[in-house]
């Protein structure tokens, strides 16, 4: 079905203009009557009026010149014989399909061009015709020139479906491409940090290889080799890390000397929040458990997203936080009794943060309205029980 549609649209103007051809053709040949067929004085006009139709399917080779020709041929026959094309039903859709041909063209001078030829053609071929009336002189040079206009408007509708598509595919470019600028932003982000958990790690890691050298025996020279080795390597570990943390700083960034926060500072958090005129509830479900840093800040992160986001777009003055542990993850949920995000409002790149913070550690989360109203986000974050306490 697509594939004759396909061929349907590519074509179908083409069989047309044939069928046409061999009507009009047929029309001069009847008109001529039974012994006008071998007569030279009805087969070259039939030829000619059979090339004249037919060089309409060459019309994407030369959009202009093609249909401008069949209305200058048909007024170069009409001097011949005014009759040849006058009063001839399948020439005349011929002339009008040339006639918005003309009128859909691209090229706006060339398109005005074709209305001149199409009204001087036709007046040409109306005033050649021996039984014509005063009306006629007019009639028909209008009746084609509404025929153009009817291209001229087609052209002008598809230019701006054309342009709304392109503005459409830029806008879609433009989200896109914000999208991978907003994800690449907030795993640099993560990264930072990060870097603070883990060289926080490193470096007890360090102190605690050199306290174990330094109570090694004198004698033990192998393994206090070794223990300075695994020494040096951690603080060139450290050295290394702070340099790639560099290259992940925007120009000017300064540096963050703030301890990174966890859940354990949930409840400043909340009240900052109600501090700024939101009222936040916070409910806890479950034993809590010490999370592992990184998996802690990452929590912390989400929660402050989602009240950010509350206070940006829900419109309401009331929210709640959950924070639900089990045995193998913690939930956390931030939601309101708002009216919710408007078609105006951008969550897009903060659900890209914390759609990166859950990813990192495997876990999921969903965001949307409620069945009860207001907006709801939800983030699930695995627990490695080797790594609770």
């Amino acid at each position: 079905m697509h594939r004759l549609r396909a061929i349907l649209l590519d074509h179908g103007l083409d069989a047309v203009i044939v069928c046409l051809s061999a009507a009009a053709g047929l029309n001069i040949v009847t008109r001529a009557g039974p012994t006008g067929t071998d007569d030279v004085g009805v087969v070259l006009p039939t030829v000619a009026v059979v090339v004249m139709t037919l060089a309409l399917t060459l019309r994407r080779r030369a959009p202009f010149a093609i249909p401008a020709g069949t209305w200058l041929s048909s007024a170069t026959l009409s001097l011949v014989d005014g009759s040849l094309i006058a009063g001839h039903a399948p020439l005349s859709i011929v002339g009008m399909i040339a006639a918005v041909l003309l009128g859909d063209l691209r090229d706006q001078n060339q398109s005005r061009a074709g209305l001149a030829v199409v009204v001087a053609s036709a007046a040409t071929v109306a005033y050649q015709d021996p039984t014509h009336t005063t009306g006629d002189l007019f009639f028909i040079p209008g009746l084609f020139a509404a025929g153009w206009l009817v291209g001229f408007t087609l052209h002008a509708r598809t230019e701006q479906t054309e342009a709304a598509e392109e503005r459409a595919a830029r806008a879609e470019w433009q989200r896109r491409n914000e999208g991978r600028v907003a994800v690449a932003e907030e795993r640099a982000r993560i990264a930072r940090e990060l870097h603070d958990v883990v060289a926080h790690a490193v470096s007890v890691m360090v102190l605690q290889v050199g306290a174990l050298r330094h109570r090694l025996p004198v004698e033990d020279e192998t393994g206090r080799e070794t223990l300075r080795n695994v020494e040096e390597a951690g603080r060139e570990a450290l050295t290394e890390m702070r340099r790639l943390l560099d290259a992940m700083r925007r120009d000017g960034e300064p540096l963050d000397l703030v301890p990174q926060p966890g859940l354990g500072e949930i409840a400043a958090l909340l009240a900052t929040v109600r501090a700024a005129g939101l009222d936040t509830d916070l409910h806890v479900h479950g034993d809590a458990v010490d999370l592992p840093p990184g998996l802690a800040l990452s929590a912390y992160r989400i929660t402050q997203e989602g009240l950010t986001n509350v206070m940006k777009h829900a419109h309401t003055h009331h929210a709640e936080v959950h924070l639900r542990y089990s045995i193998d993850s913690l939930e956390l949920e931030v939601r309101d009794d708002g009216v919710g995000p408007t078609a105006t409002d951008s969550l897009g790149h903060g659900l890209v943060g914390i759609r990166e913070r859950v990813t990192l550690y495997g876990g999921s989360m969903t965001a949307g309205p409620t069945e009860t109203g207001g907006f709801a986000l939800r983030a699930r974050l695995p627990l490695d029980p080797g790594l609770t306490a």
